[in-house]
Parts: structure tokens; C-alpha cells; sequence
């Protein structure tokens, strides 16, 4: 709720579900590293605020991203309540061993659309880094597991500029044929628009994808993330990724600023009138304590509006 009044529009869903990504997405980049105790106390207080999906840590190598090192620690901590869905990144087999002893049933892959941010962020060709998921992804679905494919660089690429949409549709559907069961469209550097939003969900659909399997996930890096998100649920998407307070960017593209904050987020669908499950205020409360730990305001306009800061 607002307090402001609702107005729907027309083709819209009743319902959508925000894939809260802040205690991984937005802690990685963080130049100081967070304490376990409050990592795991963040995923309790989102999954407390009503979130039913919430991306927990990364078990790539503490090498790569040092600031989830502790990512087993934190998912011994984590009171796993039913109803919430907790996925990890894994970033190969070894990472997929480890996930199912610590009794994960829900993974990610993180894959690129474009050569440079591959072999930036996997040392890899876009080719090879497929190869590498596709025993993952067999393994953890004939285990039952949900796998999120997320794919980087859909709408520009800091090295290689403008990515062409076939590109995107290209490797998009090479996920889906590898056996995700969702795949997140990532604007990595913040340079999409809504017009370049509707192409790609137009040309996906065309290529097969269903829409009922595609997550988007927007940084606001040009403060397009809320227009491009009312874009894509008008196409029918009803699954948003989002950072609680705004954390977050991407260590490997150091033009990728913040993601959508979730409370920016919820301000707007609820507006719309659509229900997500999330409390707001409980939310601004728990971005605002963990804005006071790392010692700076939230990037949120909703959680500095309604906070008073």
C-alpha cells in the first residue's frame, strides 16, 4: 500500500513475484565485507518482510568474490522456513557438490550474452561457459533442484556497446534448451530502454521462450529500471529481480551501478494494484538498519522518503 490511492491499468498481472537479490547481488560488490552473523540476519528479516524468494549467496570461489567467502556459514544460519525459496550461484560442478550437502534445492547459473563480459567474468567464451553449465543444470534438475539461468549484457555491454537482440536470443534459448527453468534477462550496465525491452521479450517469444519462464532484471543506471519493468509486465513478465535499499552493481562491469531498489519496486506495483506479498514498511525498516551497518544512506528514493531521510 501506498496511502495514495490506487489506479490500475490494463494488462497488467494481479500478482507478481520479486526475486529479492540483495543479500547476493548486492553484498558482492560491497568495498568492506558484511558480517556473517548480519548476512544471515538480512535473509531472515527479508523473508520475514514476506518475500518468498530470496537469492541467500554465491558459492563461487572466495578468490573471485571474497565478500561472500562465508557462504556456507551463512546457509548453516538460516532458519529455511516453508514457503520461501532460498537459491544459491553456483558456478560449476564443484559448486553444485556443495550446494547439495548443504541441502540447497534451488540454483543459479550466471551466463553472458556478450564475448567480452564472458571472458570477463568466467574466463571463458559464451560457447565454453555453456559447455561448463550444461552437466551442471542435467545434474541439479535430475535432483529435483530449480535452476535460474541468468544472462548479462541483454541490452548493451560496457566493452562491445549495443548488443544485437539475435545475440541475446542466441544464447537465451541455449539456457532453456540446457534445461533452465527460468531465465533472467539482465541489463547489466543500465543502458535499456523501454522500447529495446519490448523488442527483446517480443523476439524471445517469437523464438519460443515462454514468457512465463523469464525474469527481468534492471539496474537503474539511467533511472529507466521502473519504466522498463511496467514495459515488460505489460508484455506479460511477472517476475522481477530487486535489491532491498538499492544494493548492489556487478564487480566485473564497473559501469553497473545499483540495482532497482525492491522498495522502489513495491512502491509502484502497489500503486498499480498489484500484490506481491512483501510488507513494505517492514522492508524500509530492515534496508535502513543495514544502510546504518555500512555506514551511508540508501540509494532508495522510497526508503529515504519514508524513513525520513
Amino acid at each position: 500500500m501506498t496511502g495514495y490511492g490506487i489506479d490500475q491499468l490494463p494488462g497488467l498481472p494481479d500478482r507478481v513475484t520479486v526475486c529479492e537479490v540483495g543479500p547476493r547481488d548486492g553484498l558482492q560488490n560491497e568495498s568492506a565485507t558484511v558480517p556473517t552473523s548480519v548476512k544471515a540476519e538480512l535473509v531472515e528479516r527479508l523473508a520475514d518482510a514476506g518475500h518468498s524468494v530470496v537469492e541467500t549467496t554465491s558459492l563461487v570461489h572466495p578468490k573471485w568474490v571474497p565478500q561472500l567467502a562465508d557462504a556456507e556459514d551463512v546457509l548453516r544460519r538460516v532458519d529455511r522456513r516453508p514457503g520461501v525459496r532460498y537459491p544459491v550461484l553456483v558456478p560449476n560442478m564443484r559448486g553444485l557438490e556443495r550446494a547439495v550437502d548443504l541441502g540447497v534445492d534451488d540454483i543459479a547459473v550466471f551466463g553472458s550474452a556478450t564475448e567480452s563480459f564472458a571472458r570477463a567474468n568466467l574466463n571463458r567464451t559464451v560457447h565454453e561457459s555453456l559447455e561448463m553449465f550444461a552437466p551442471v543444470v542435467g545434474q541439479a534438475r535430475e535432483n529435483g533442484m530449480r535452476v535460474r539461468g541468468y544472462l548479462s549484457m541483454c541490452w548493451g555491454d560496457p566493452w562491445e556497446g549495443e548488443v544485437p537482440i539475435p545475440q541475446v536470443v542466441s544464447v537465451a534459448t541455449r539456457l532453456i534448451a540446457l534445461g533452465c527453468t527460468e531465465l533472467s534477462l539482465g541489463d547489466t550496465i543500465g543502458v535499456a530502454t523501454p522500447g529495446r525491452v519490448a523488442a527483446l521479450l517480443d523476439a524471445l517469444t517469437t523464438a519460443g521462450v515462454p514468457l512465463e519462464s523469464i525474469a527481468v532484471h534492471f539496474h537503474d543506471t539511467y533511472g529507466q529500471a521502473l519504466s522498463n519493468t511496467l514495459t515488460a509486465l505489460r508484455h506479460g513478465v511477472t517476475t522481477v529481480d530487486a535489491s532491498a535499499g538499492g544494493l548492489g552493481g556487478c564487480p566485473y562491469a564497473k559501469s553497473a551501478t545499483g540495482n532497482l531498489a525492491t522498495e522502489d519496486l513495491l512502491w509502484q506495483l502497489a500503486g498499480l494494484g498489484i500484490d506481491t506479498g512483501v510488507d513494505l514498511a517492514k522492508l524500509v525498516e530492515t534496508s535502513t538498519w543495514l544502510a546504518d551497518l555500512l555506514g551511508r544512506p540508501s540509494p532508495s528514493r522510497t526508503v529515504r522518503a519514508l524513513a525520513g531521510g
